[in-house]
């Protein structure tokens, strides 16, 4: 019943933001809220379009979305530091954007990050072993880090360059060619375990628990 209640609550103050945004003119941002609204709630949606009611709410789900929703909080968070950084010491190909039009795609983006997050909790972990999902988590681990020391080399860049010093190649370098090759040995090979979780019909019956293969 609370999840019941935070849920409706959380679409009904999405409505309320819209609608502002709308009166306001900030049309970017209102879409980007509304694709945001449609990729979190997307399951109560297409049950109560099909069904004309909320799907359960058990305790796995409940633990899903708590564990979905905190990554793209921290992805969040993460995302708005970087940003403010940006604005704040000119950066290149961000300040040519305009403030708005950058929270909508990190509205859009936060929605996906939390999307993913629950496909995987709900139907990519279960059918992964334990070693898979450690690797798994590597590389997302490989990717994030790889993307911060990406945008903080290029911050460093800009910041050493528009002090006048001399020409600085370390942290170009580091956000030109070291931080993407290894962002995209991140991005494959979590993709990898990821969409192995989803094509697998369940996990292998050898690592399945004695109590489970005697019940089946």
């Amino acid at each position: 019943m609370k999840m019941r209640k935070a849920l409706l609550a959380a679409v009904i103050i999405a409505v309320i933001l819209m609608v502002a945004l709308i009166s306001t003119r900030e049309y970017y941002v209102a879409i980007a809220l509304g694709v945001e609204v449609l990729l979190v709630f997307r399951r109560e949606i297409w049950h109560l379009a099909r069904y004309r009611r909320l799907p359960p709410f058990d305790e796995r789900f409940q633990e899903n979305v708590k564990k979905a929703a905190r990554n793209s909080f921290v992805y969040m968070s993460v995302a708005i530091v970087f940003l403010t950084l940006a604005y704040a010491i000119n950066v290149d190909y961000v300040v040519d954007y305009e403030p708005l039009q950058v929270l909508s795609w990190l509205l859009i983006s936060s929605g996906l990050v939390y999307l993913l997050g629950y496909i995987f909790y709900d139907r990519a972990e279960p059918k992964l072993r334990p070693p898979e999902v450690g690797r798994f988590w590597t590389f997302l681990r490989i990717l994030g880090i790889a993307f911060g020391s990406g945008i903080t080399s290029i911050f460093l860049h800009n910041v050493i360059g528009r002090l006048g010093v001399a020409e600085e190649p370390v942290f170009f370098l580091i956000g030109v060619l070291l931080a993407p090759a290894a962002m995209g040995v991140g991005l494959v090979g979590s993709l990898v375990f990821f969409i192995k979780g989803l094509s697998r019909k369940q996990l292998p019956e050898i690592d399945q628990p004695d109590d489970e293969r005697i019940q089946a």
